[in-house]
């Protein structure tokens, strides 16, 4: 099923989400990048406590679960002059990152991904790599948003490993704008072909902005539209506000939009 003379959305905003804007586009449909979330550090000095950490805490693992977590974690990091700093402690660990685009975040900082989930690139992904890691190195610490699940700290102690999280940022709804009036018009006029909910933030999010904008039911007009959560936790948030929607065998923008082909 070709994209083309299609109006396809995704819960990110512009410089996130590149790659869905690269291959809708490339097959002449129309990308529609949605803002949902602000990011807000938890403090200026983030960087810094995570170096505490790493002091005290000694970690023998470092798992990223975001692009996002790197970026924010780095550029604190240079903002403050520990950079060099930063590297050498996260370069100290088995390095193991939750899919491509964290992977492509942490090399732009010349850090050295040890490993990778294979295809599901996800916390149970994650989970999968651990279930073979010894137990005698078991430290593992977890840079990540305060509004992640612990699904992923409560597998990883199930299977013998001592886990710390260090919340670096929390999430906030982003305040709309012209994108959401334009998006929210053609949602009404049954002219959004498809979507995709990257989170379980974004899915919370969305229907936080949207409602503000549209009081009525949104259950119509969105089940005329095929709609692709990229992984289970997303999908179990969606299945909350009865949203139908398919989700992604492969846990990625284009394996989401492969997914959409298959339903539209």
């Amino acid at each position: 099923m070709t994209l083309s003379g299609k109006n396809f959305a995704i819960t990110r905003n512009e410089a996130d989400a590149t790659e869905f804007v690269k291959i809708v586009e490339s097959e002449g449909g129309n990308a529609i990048p949605l803002p949902t979330l602000q990011l807000v550090a938890r403090s200026s000095k983030i960087s810094i406590d995570c170096m505490d950490v790493y002091a005290s805490y000694n970690p023998d693992y470092t798992v990223f679960m975001s692009s996002k977590a790197v970026r924010l974690l780095f550029n604190n990091a240079k903002k403050n002059n520990i950079l060099d700093k930063m590297r050498l402690a996260v370069a100290n660990t088995t390095v193991v990152s939750v899919g491509p685009k964290t992977s492509i975040m942490l090399e732009d900082y010349k850090i050295k991904v040890n490993h990778m989930p294979e295809s599901i690139f996800s916390s149970v992904g994650i989970g999968e790599i651990f279930s073979y890691m010894s137990r005698t190195k078991n430290k593992v610490l977890i840079p990540r948003s305060g509004a992640s699940p612990p699904f992923l700290k409560d597998l990883l102690v199930k299977e013998g490993f001592d886990v710390h999280e260090l919340y670096l940022y929390d999430v906030k709804p982003h305040p709309g704008g012209d994108v959401w009036k334009r998006f929210h018009t053609l949602l009404q006029n049954g002219k959004i072909h498809g979507m995709v909910f990257t989170s379980v933030s974004s899915v919370r999010a969305f229907f936080g902005i949207i409602s503000g904008m549209s009081p009525s039911n949104l259950s119509p007009l969105l089940n005329n539209t095929t709609i692709v959560s990229i992984g289970p936790f997303t999908s179990e948030e969606l299945n909350k506000f009865g949203v139908n929607h398919n989700v992604s065998t492969v846990h990625t923008v284009e394996g989401s939009l492969n997914e959409m082909r298959l339903h539209m």
